[in-house]
């Protein structure tokens, strides 16, 4: 009987736990219109390092770090990645960041995803959607978007941490306008 007093409080404390993990994530997005943070992308042991800002739905705009200029920004409808040298235009909806910049997409799997702590410091969701895994990873204690791991367009593993994180900072509309071709 005391065994499974024991098995039933354990069981009632771990839902909890995860029932609230969940509702503080969801209520962290459903309060956030835009993120500011640096990254870290590690695509094949390429580490690349920058700058990015996330205005929900769907836009973005990142300065990479380093001597190619290289920008990446999604009006919503497309992703285009900018270089020195080169121009790289994808229709946003065949990408996976395209699920990811979406906080309604992400709120609505979150209730219905199972969750994973990690290291006892990182909440975990893996969203299985229209051909891509997504982990999604969640600060324990700021229920913060930490990070995300992926595969691209060409199957290369991506894996993305964010840090310095800033919530609903003054943005300009226009920082998400497509670069020009040239």
């Amino acid at each position: 009987m005391v065994k499974c007093l024991y098995i039933f409080i354990y069981f009632f404390l771990f839902t909890n736990v995860e029932a609230n993990n969940r509702k503080n994530i969801i209520i962290n997005l459903e309060n956030t219109q835009n993120l500011s943070f640096k990254f870290e992308q590690n695509i094949n042991e390429k580490i690349e390092r920058g700058n990015c800002i996330i205005k929900y739905p769907k836009k973005i705009y990142c300065e990479y770090d380093g001597i190619n200029n290289k920008i990446l920004v999604s009006n919503g409808k497309s992703l285009v990645i900018k270089t020195k040298d080169n121009y790289f235009i994808y229709p946003l909806e065949k990408t996976p960041l395209s699920l990811i910049l979406d906080k309604n997409f992400l709120i609505n799997k979150i209730y219905n995803l199972e969750e994973k702590i990690i290291d006892g410091s990182f909440i975990n969701y893996t969203i299985n959607e229209k051909d891509n895994k997504i982990d999604i990873f969640f600060d324990n204690k700021t229920f913060y978007l930490t990070s995300w791991q992926t595969k691209d367009i060409y199957q290369n593993i991506n894996i993305t941490t964010l840090s310095s994180m800033k919530k609903n900072v003054i943005i300009k509309d226009n920082l998400f306008r497509l670069p020009a071709y040239n």
